[in-house]
């Protein structure tokens, strides 16, 4: 962008008089610069917490944590399948309380965006999609099918009316100060033609008549119509142009990470990589970002999507899944807030001048009357820059932004880290001696009706998609029977069933008996399980169970995706080189949904089936067995995690409260990741910076202090593989080891987030070596001895402050090295 003159023209989209004298109307406009609220422009940061992935008791804590980081509003998606898990049957109690999470974001002096949808992606189920649309007679999703956008209406206009009776968007007096309608629509558009076009018309006509007195955004929706603002998702949005000139320039994503999914690795996202990504959208006219996730936070119950996404979603955020501090990432984001703060007014209000410098380098000039705001970018991957700027020399390294609010002063580089580091540690219950103090009864699943009888209450003469169970359990029986005599073409002495089935999990029983299960891997739509069987003369019983890992969220008509068992269901026989294929795919096959002891809520205090449970012969590595133990919650306030090393997969409850899917015994891909530090370098994907190869994918479950009291806790665990609980146990989760990093003239600042330093390990001003865990001196040092003076300033204390420089330090001898100061200490 060359150097041009800014002609202020607003597009007002909502003109709101006062309303009562109890509160006043927020008036929030746009236009190609930035947005506006209450006539001041704004550049907005934003993060994305969702409230169905924590609890009301962590929501101001969570809400505070960001507000302390620097943002200015907190976003979420609205989940349909959550409120109206039965159509027109509503729950926004508990973790559903939307209102209640809106408002605790107002009381905390934030803005809220409200990303409606309704459809939501997020790797939850089914994309936020209750399952029973699919269901519904002529139903198409997404597209122009009138079956469809009524159902869609009438939850949108559901979420308003709600919202709107409390006031809560800015026209009203309220937080929200946008809404959004549809979701990454553009992405997968052309695969319903025509239709999907007048879909994305008819939605922005629809938001339009709904009144809600703020804009309305269509995120990755470049052909939006007006008045909707399309917006921008990704891993970098610098480039990303708005398909209006009257609209600001808008991420709606930020991705800080990426999700996991069972048997995939740990993805983590290096803090210098977000914020370059952050500094270069501002530096090219960027006016509002949030970050997906600022706080991820976990897949309670069955909510994950996928298939196959894990039951944390902690994304790599800021903050972490249990709710701590993610550092360096949350601190030095927070210091880039508060530099782009510091510059708001210049950068919506002034000229713009853009050099390119060659080489990567490029130059940018914010220019009013009063001041002006400097950002240097280099966009090498390998090399740093000395770039000379009105007289002065600037060291800018590869993949980096500095920022120079008064385009003099270096106040922050993307890459340079002036914050803490914290290594979380997982510490022993001390309330008792765990796991040795559990004490498991047992109770098996009851299984006789449908793995012998083949009793079901529904029957069919075809298979049937999974689907059609509205998701009501993740388990359905098929059954059907054979009769198979010696004379049959197909009898033979080597014989098989094979059934094809869609990438989630099966077991598979013949005549009463195991015989085998299987399941694909993440992304694979279908498998293939084959085994040998024994027949009997006569009358054969087959019992099929499918489980689902989650419905799949994304995709071109994802909604189409088959689940269960779509078949065929062959059964073969091989005599020589000649194969006869029985297929029973149309054969009479009964169902059953479900498991007794989910329908009988045995994990429940309150179930009449809970005084069932024995004591004795406690079964190690059965399938389809519960368990049962007592267990006093850990003392302090400290997040607790449960340790499910040893069992193999199913589902947790916590007082009779699901704390989600559980699979340890799914093991994380062999290769892929390095010992070496990750390199912030060049362009993020997902499969850069990976850990936790060959580990088990998730070993750790959040139990959020609101499922558990004082006294007596009880945890239920379904184990559908068959594992070994005598090594569950509950642990706290806390920083253990801290590492300041601060360059020269910075400030160091160590917090233990309350608890008080306990040692300081290691400190080094000069040229300090090695990272977080692994430091030593390098080859200049400070005279005055750093370890005493960061001892004497830091032990005993939950936090402390450093100046980084020589006349703290003495003097060193680093002539042409970057001082900085690096210390290690111990909570």
């Amino acid at each position: 962008m060359g150097s041009s003159n800014y002609v202020g023209f607003a597009l007002f989209l909502s003109v709101i008089a006062l309303i009562s004298p109890l509160f006043y109307a927020v008036e929030v406009s746009h236009d190609g610069r930035a947005i506006t609220i209450d006539g001041e422009r704004r550049i907005l940061l934003s993060g994305s917490i969702h409230y169905p992935r924590s609890t009301p008791e962590m929501w101001p804590d969570l809400i505070k944590k960001a507000k302390e980081g620097g943002l200015d509003a907190i976003e979420t998606y609205v989940f349909w399948n959550a409120h109206e898990p039965v159509r027109r049957r509503y729950d926004f109690s508990g973790n559903n309380d939307l209102i209640r999470f809106l408002k605790t974001i107002q009381s905390e002096g934030l803005y809220a965006v409200l990303r409606i949808g309704p459809y939501v992606c997020a790797e939850w189920n089914y994309g936020g999609f209750p399952l029973w649309l699919h269901n519904m007679p002529g139903i198409e999703l997404r597209t122009a099918n009138d079956v469809f956008m009524n159902e869609m209406q009438n939850f949108t206009t559901l979420i308003v009316d709600m919202v709107k009776q409390e006031k809560l968007f800015a026209s009203q007096g309220g937080n929200i100060i946008l809404a959004q309608i549809e979701n990454e629509y553009g992405n997968v558009m052309a695969s319903y033609g025509a239709a999907g076009k007048a879909y994305v018309d008819w939605c922005a006509n629809m938001a339009e008549t709904l009144d809600v007195g703020v804009p309305w955004i269509m995120c990755q929706q470049d052909d939006a119509p007006q008045p909707m603002i399309n917006t921008c998702n990704g891993f970098y949005c610098d480039s990303f142009t708005p398909n209006n000139p009257n609209s600001p320039k808008m991420w709606t994503e930020n991705w800080t990470g990426w999700f996991k999914n069972w048997g995939g690795k740990d993805p983590h996202r290096a803090a210098e990589d977000v914020a370059y990504a952050v500094a270069r959208f501002f530096q090219r006219g960027g006016t509002f970002q949030n970050y997906y996730m600022y706080h991820g936070g976990t897949n309670f119950g069955r909510t994950a999507g996928g298939p196959y996404i894990t039951t944390s979603y902690d994304y790599d955020a800021p903050i972490d899944e249990y709710g701590n501090l993610n550092q360096p990432k949350w601190g030095h984001l927070k210091q880039l807030h508060g530099v782009l703060k510091s510059m708001e007014r210049t950068l919506t209000h002034g000229n713009i001048t853009n050099t390119d410098q060659g080489n990567g380098v490029s130059v940018t000039i914010y220019a009013t009357n009063e001041t002006s705001s400097c950002f240097i970018g280099n966009t090498n991957t390998t090399g740093d820059a000395i770039v000379t700027f009105q007289e002065s020399e600037y060291s800018v390294p590869a993949w980096s932004v500095s920022i120079l609010p008064d385009c003099k002063n270096e106040a922050y580089n993307t890459a340079k880290l002036n914050t803490q580091t914290n290594v979380m540690v997982k510490r022993e219950n001390q309330a008792e001696s765990e796991p040795v103090a559990l004490r498991w009864t047992w109770r098996p699943e009851t299984t006789n009706d449908t793995v012998q009888l083949g009793k079901g209450h529904v029957a069919a003469s075809h298979l049937v998609d999974q689907k059609v169970i509205d998701d009501i359990s993740d388990y359905l029986w098929y059954m059907t029977s054979v009769n198979i005599k010696e004379d049959d073409p197909l009898w033979s002495d080597d014989m098989s069933i094979r059934v094809n089935g869609t990438g989630h999990m099966l077991h598979a029983y013949l005549n009463g008996e195991y015989i085998g299960s299987h399941w694909a891997t993440y992304g694979i739509f279908n498998y293939v399980f084959e085994k040998k069987v024994k027949l009997n003369p006569g009358k054969n019983q087959i019992t099929l169970l499918s489980a689902t890992v989650g419905f799949q969220n994304y995709g071109p008509k994802f909604d189409m995706i088959e689940s269960g068992l779509p078949g065929p269901v062959e059964l073969i026989g091989r005599k020589g080189d000649e194969s006869v294929i029985k297929d029973l795919s149309s054969h009479k096959w009964t169902y059953e949904v479900g498991l007794h002891g989910l329908d009988n809520k045995v994990y429940s205090l309150d179930s009449r089936y809970a005084s069932k449970w024995q004591a004795e012969n406690l079964p190690i590595n059965r399938m389809m067995t519960w368990y049962k133990t007592t267990f006093k919650a850990p003392l302090g306030t400290d997040p607790v995690a449960l340790d499910l090393q040893g069992m193999g997969k199913g589902e947790a409850w916590v007082n009779g409260q699901s704390i989600g899917r559980y699979w340890p015994s799914y093991l994380a891909e062999e290769d892929g990741c390095s010992t070496e530090p990750c390199d912030y370098r060049g362009e993020y994907g997902s499969s850069k910076c990976v850990s936790n190869c060959g580990q088990p994918t998730q070993r750790w479950y959040h139990v959020p202090r609101s499922f558990m009291t004082n006294d007596v806790n009880t945890l239920v665990v379904f184990e559908e593989l068959g594992g070994n609980p005598s090594l569950v146990n509950f642990q706290t989760v806390a920083a253990g080891t801290i590492c300041g990093n601060a360059y020269e003239n910075e400030d160091m600042e160590l917090s233990c987030q309350g608890r008080p330093i306990s040692a300081i390990s290691f400190a080094s001003f000069g040229d300090p070596q090695g990272s977080c865990g692994s430091f030593y001196k390098g080859s200049c040092e400070g005279g005055n001895g750093a370890l005493d003076i960061v001892r004497k300033a830091c032990v005993g204390k939950e936090n402390c402050s450093i100046q980084a420089s020589e006349d703290v330090f003495g003097s060193t001898n680093c002539s042409s090295t970057a001082k900085r100061l690096a210390v290690e200490a111990i909570c």
